[in-house]
């Protein structure tokens, strides 16, 4: 058994001014992780295409990615009860930099796993901000606009998702080589992989640095927060959160949320290169990612406003039908109307995350760091959600593999439904 003392910020004693500043470095953390794991969306055609990957073995970037959500997640959840949110958010800032430094082997090396590997080290460092950030901004204002309050704070988190893929498609699906990787063997291979893989170390190591000036502010501003000490929790009394039904359900919700989402942009690229939908290049395929994350950016700036006058739960069911219409519409027509739809499905997506997790975590009082801490380890259907709709894609076709993030869609509409009929949560 674990046990750790358990800070938790203490706002009567922390001026109303630092409360403030504080909110703005929490949106800068969630424009920074948002945009690092949105990468991964050009990453996948680029080494698909390298290493002649199938679909299944290219979503493995997004297992590798996601898997540290459910492994780190609570760990990270007991490190910032022992450590305070800021300094939490420093250290993970700093394994986000570490990750982004091990691109440059596994460039030299020119084998797949190795970049599995460092995405798992960069993905860790992201999962303790992200544990950091979600209970933080709730926490920093009343609790009657903490929807809201995180809402806003995701648009920032779509700013980095809509500015750093469009980036990326520049810099690293621009760079695609002539050559045919199926042409070469043996030592004649693993140097054109290497060389091709350069232009994304230069790429993570400019991020490394960018990571590294962040880090350093935040450590210099940890005391602006007043945290104290409340009594000692376990590993066994977090989990226990889920045998509370609303908040099982809405990790369940997180959990195919986040799989659909990111299998949605995941076959992206890949399939608005289709010649039955756009027919584009790898690059300007990429480039169109930034109208379905700048959707959700949009989105969650007009969502902010509109979850002040209509009940969350509402506007989550609105929404999560809205994404299962315009999938259907995609898999089921060509051409523009079925490209627009997918590309649509990225406003739909942009209250879904803050929202589910406010319905899920309200009442949770004092264990709200654990409740984040679990919720967080949902998010590992980032990493089994797209590998099956790579293995549907394989089997069938890309049109036919958007059938899962609908059923997924279908469970979020299903919570929805619940969280009206339990409005009223049981407080610790």
């Amino acid at each position: 058994m674990i046990e750790t003392p358990a800070p938790r910020p203490a706002f009567g004693d922390t001026p109303p001014s630092n409360v403030a500043t504080l909110q703005w470095f929490v949106f800068g953390l969630f424009f920074i992780f948002g945009g690092i794991t949105s990468l991964n969306d050009v990453l996948i055609p680029k080494l698909k295409e390298l290493f002649e990957l199938n679909y299944f073995q290219a979503m493995l970037i997004q297992s590798a990615f996601f898997a540290a959500y459910f492994i780190i997640s609570l760990p990270a959840a007991l490190l910032i009860r022992r450590t305070g949110y800021l300094r939490g958010a420093a250290l993970g800032l700093l394994v986000m930099m570490g990750g982004c430094l091990l691109f440059l082997p596994a460039a030299n090396t020119g084998q797949f796993p190795a970049f599995l590997a460092a995405l798992f080290v960069l993905a860790s460092g992201v999962t303790i901000v992200q544990v950091v950030a979600n209970p933080l901004i709730s926490m920093l204002g009343e609790a009657r606009s903490a929807s809201s309050r995180l809402t806003f704070a995701q648009a920032f988190n779509s700013l980095g998702t809509t500015v750093f893929p469009y980036v990326g498609a520049i810099v690293i699906l621009g760079s695609l080589a002539t050559v045919d990787p199926s042409t070469l063997a043996g030592p004649a291979l693993t140097a054109y992989r290497a060389q091709e893989t350069q232009v994304i170390t230069w790429a993570y190591l400019a991020i490394a640095a960018a990571i590294l000036l962040v880090a350093v502010v935040v450590w210099m501003n940890r005391r602006r927060l007043t945290e104290d000490h409340g009594p000692a929790i376990n590993i066994g009394e977090a989990f226990a959160l889920l045998k509370r039904p609303r908040f099982a359900f809405g990790a369940l919700g997180i959990f195919v949320y986040v799989g659909a989402e990111v299998a949605v942009a995941s076959v992206m690229v890949n399939y608005l290169m289709q010649a039955d939908t756009f027919g584009l290049a790898a690059r300007q395929a990429g480039e169109l990612l930034i109208f379905y994350w700048g959707g959700a950016m949009v989105g969650r700036f007009i969502g902010a406003f509109v979850l002040r006058a209509v009940t969350p739960w509402k506007v989550l069911a609105a929404v999560a039908t809205g994404s299962i219409l315009l999938l259907s519409i995609s898999a089921l027509t060509s051409g523009t109307v079925s490209g627009v739809a997918i590309l649509g499905v990225g406003l739909m997506n942009a209250i879904m995350f803050p929202t589910i997790f406010t319905l899920a975590s309200a009442g949770l009082g004092k264990k709200a760091a654990e409740g984040s801490g679990i919720i967080c380890m949902a998010i590992v259907g980032g990493a089994l959600i797209p590998p099956l709709t790579g293995a549907v894609a394989d089997a069938s076709t890309l049109r036919a593999a958007l059938i899962v993030p609908i059923v997924c869609y279908a469970v979020i509409v299903a919570f929805a439904r619940y969280c009206r009929e339990d409005a009223a949560p049981v407080q610790p």
